[in-house]
């Protein structure tokens, strides 16, 4: 059975690889920024194929399982569909993806961009998901899921191995959480010889609401970030990684997600989606405050936007 622990994850890379990006780092200074002096390195996953750090699941999906004559299925608040409808393509296998009403624009266009069948229903990610299930049962599509699986968390945590290889002396890395699976990956990759910080905006506080319950529960799902830091519940997979390895949550709020999408893009000239943003938001707000002279790593995980004005 496979275990999502360092070997695994570097072995599950070198099979991605000839599939996915060796997307950049860059280093910049917190004074740039108005915080106290600390290095900060930008892990620019947003320039990933389909635009976010989901392709890496998605092949490490399709590559490691057999995938039936009806091919896949997803569910997805936009990025995980995206990626899944490109990891499809590149492999000529059918995909059938269901996305929420809230699914941006931008994430729409994408998925339909990949060929795949695309279905919109339903309020948030939850509706997506019971309706893709429903779809796998009758017509024997695999399904892949978006953060609660093996293979998923696999592929993610190769974020953390490429982050580790550019970046060996990282005090701190700051993920965004929606239903864990990056935060999950990457945890299980560094194991406690890094600082992992969760990062969530304050109305979809998955994996805060877990730690106090001591379980993954309900939360709510607002913000400006709900079509990709917003399921119902945290993953029951990723749930006790974070227990073992993730030393806290901070949370954000939707102006200070925003305020982070323009300081990206007026210091760095990078466009980031909300959810994408959200993690750089927590230093920018002081929600995470580093300590002086720390180097801190920053997942920008995505960029499935609509061209924005700042």
């Amino acid at each position: 059975m496979l275990n999502v622990e360092p070997n695994s994850i570097a072995a599950t890379h070198e099979l991605i690889k000839p599939y996915i990006r060796l997307t950049p780092t860059i280093d910049v200074n917190g004074d740039d920024f108005g915080l106290p002096p600390c290095r900060i390195t930008l892990k620019l996953e947003h320039l990933q194929h389909a635009g976010a750090f989901k392709t890496r699941g998605a092949f490490a999906n399709l590559l490691m399982r057999e995938v039936p004559p009806a091919g896949v299925v997803a569910a997805s608040g936009g990025n995980h569909g995206a990626a899944v409808a490109y990891a499809a393509m590149r492999r000529g296998v059918r995909a059938r993806i269901f996305v929420p009403t809230i699914s941006s624009p931008a994430k729409i266009a994408r998925i339909r961009s990949y060929g795949a069948e695309l279905t919109v229903i339903g309020d948030r990610y939850a509706d997506a998901l019971e309706a893709s299930e429903e779809w796998a049962k009758t017509s024997g599509a695999m399904k892949i899921h978006a953060y609660d699986d093996v293979h998923t968390l696999l592929g993610q945590g190769t974020v953390g191995r490429e982050l580790e290889m550019q970046a060996a002396d990282l005090t701190t890395v700051l993920v965004a959480v929606g239903g864990g699976g990056l935060i999950g990956g990457i945890a299980s990759w560094y194991r406690g010889k890094t600082r992992v910080i969760a990062v969530e905006p304050e109305d979809a506080p998955t994996l805060h609401e877990a730690f106090k319950a001591g379980r993954p529960v309900d939360a709510p799902a607002g913000s400006i970030a709900s079509d990709s830091l917003a399921p119902r519940q945290v993953g029951q997979l990723v749930f006790p990684i974070a227990e073992a390895y993730v030393d806290r949550v901070v949370l954000v709020t939707d102006d200070a997600i925003r305020n982070a999408q323009t300081a990206l893009w007026e210091k760095v000239r990078l466009v980031a989606e909300p959810g994408g943003s959200a993690a750089f938001s927590a230093l920018l707000s002081g929600a995470y405050q580093p300590q002086p002279n720390e180097r801190v790593g920053v997942v920008i995980s995505g960029a499935n936007t609509t061209a924005v004005s700042f």
